[in-house]
């Protein structure tokens, strides 16, 4: 049986350290607020990439969708060591937001079962895309943990499309350790955490106003409305 999610009370953000190729087991047993570490080989992947992959029908490089399902929606801090070599010392997620209605070909193409980004998306986008290919989105804490995030990376594994893309938008392939914090934000039911939180808010918003003195300017016609302060 699932937990009711009805207050965020309810969410028990248990630590929960999953290695790359998430199994489906595991991804299944991933709860709303978990707090998740990432060990093995994930890549990035954004706007540059996902146009190849889903608007221009190219697939993944060779090996790719064979050696992990996590795709990282951020921008890797790169350079070229004096051998050759790639170091990346941080990253810097980007909203997911903003791939939208590419998730469903996405999903298909790459393989994808676990997402991590930044804010999350809406519960409607989690059961429209997410639910029917079994995925989860993992959102990252904060901001200024890219030097954070960074330190769990181990090794630059591959980079595709770098001299096309630039090194923003190229698809690396890295291997990490202990990657995170990360929240599940959206559960393989569609759920979302913010969303749970919003609606806790929304409740309790009256009880807020109620003990606000009247607005110093109520005799110019200046006046508090608590629904201009509703999050949808």
């Amino acid at each position: 049986m699932t937990a009711p999610y009805t207050r965020l009370d309810d969410v028990g953000m248990d630590e929960v350290h999953l290695t790359t190729p998430v199994a489906d087991a595991d991804i299944a047993r991933l709860k709303l607020g978990d707090v998740v570490y990432l060990s093995g080989v994930l890549y990035t992947a954004r706007e540059g990439v996902y146009k190849k992959v889903v608007d221009d029908d190219r697939g993944l490089p060779a090996g790719v969708r064979e050696l992990t399902n996590v795709n990282f929606h951020c921008s890797p801090a790169a350079a070229i060591r004096p051998d050759g070599t790639y170091a990346v010392e941080a990253v810097t997620a980007t909203a997911s937001f903003r791939f939208g209605k590419s998730f469903p070909k996405w999903f298909e193409r790459s393989g994808s079962r676990v997402i991590v980004g930044k804010a999350g998306l809406t519960e409607t986008a989690y059961r429209e895309w997410f639910v029917p290919a079994g995925a989860v989105y993992l959102t990252t804490v904060g901001y200024g943990l890219g030097a954070t995030y960074g330190k769990a990376i181990r090794r630059v594994v591959d980079v595709h499309w770098l001299r096309e893309l630039g090194i923003a938008q190229a698809l690396w392939v890295l291997e990490v350790d202990r990657l995170g914090p990360f929240l599940v934000e959206g559960d393989r039911e569609g759920r979302s955490l913010f969303a749970l939180a919003n609606r806790e808010i929304n409740a309790r918003l009256a009880e807020v106003y109620r003990e606000l003195p009247p607005p110093a300017l109520s005799r110019f016609g200046e006046v508090v409305s608590r629904e201009d302060e509703v999050v949808l």
